[in-house]
């Protein structure tokens, strides 16, 4: 498959490079020269221009790309290639900041396939947004990190709670949630805890057994 991810910093660069990694085709803008660049010699297609832009986007491949990823630091840049990136049939996926608001988010997440928050995740939300698959797994990022799905149970602490508002060691942080036998998204901070619920967590790997006991008790 054809991917094209705009911005190769922190986040586009890793998961431009998991995707090559797995066979994929990527391609990769960048308005920094350095960085398309190092992008080139890591054998990826590089090009140097403003993602916003629809010639940059078709010198990338747009027209043949099965889904691209804004996932610059510009949300603007992000929203306005990836509403080019619809326009030529691809998946969508809008990269937005950790201090994004829940209006913010209700903005723009109705207009794209997927809205990811690389700064709790890193690439392999991107990745896994990319590919168009959910959250549901169990899997490591890092040697120091986890992340882990539980189960809100009826007796679970955080029940009628919302999500801004769970008491978490600093360690763990929500990534995504999603209601009984639905698929699993970024939530809003006012998205109220139920029994049944599925949630994402990213957490350190000695401070599991705490956040398990913080979201579903003893």
């Amino acid at each position: 498959m054809k991917y094209v991810i705009t911005g190769y910093g922190r986040v586009g660069s890793r998961t431009a490079r998991v995707l090559k990694e797995e066979g994929h085709d990527v391609a990769v803008i960048d308005t920094d020269l350095d960085r398309v660049e190092r992008a080139r010699n890591e054998g990826l297609v590089a090009v140097h221009g403003d993602a916003s832009e629809e010639s940059v986007l078709e010198e990338a491949g747009i027209a043949t790309a099965d889904a691209i990823a804004g996932l610059t630091p510009d949300l603007n840049v992000n929203f306005a290639a990836c509403m080019i990136g619809k326009h030529h049939g691809c998946r969508t996926v809008l990269r937005i900041n950790e201090d994004y608001r829940e209006e913010i988010y209700e903005k723009y997440a109705s207009d794209v396939d997927e809205v990811v928050y690389p700064e709790r995740l890193g690439a392999a939300g991107a990745k896994t947004a990319l590919l168009g698959g959910d959250f549901n797994l169990l899997g490591d990022l890092t040697e120091e990190l986890q992340m882990m799905v539980f189960t809100i149970g009826e007796s679970s602490p955080v029940v009628g709670e919302r999500i801004a508002t769970v008491d978490l060691p600093e360690s763990g942080r929500i990534y995504a949630h999603g209601r009984r036998h639905e698929p699993m998204k970024i939530p809003l901070p006012g998205t109220e805890f139920r029994s049944g619920d599925q949630v994402a967590v990213v957490v350190e790997r000695e401070t599991v057994e705490e956040v398990r006991k913080a979201l579903v008790g003893e």
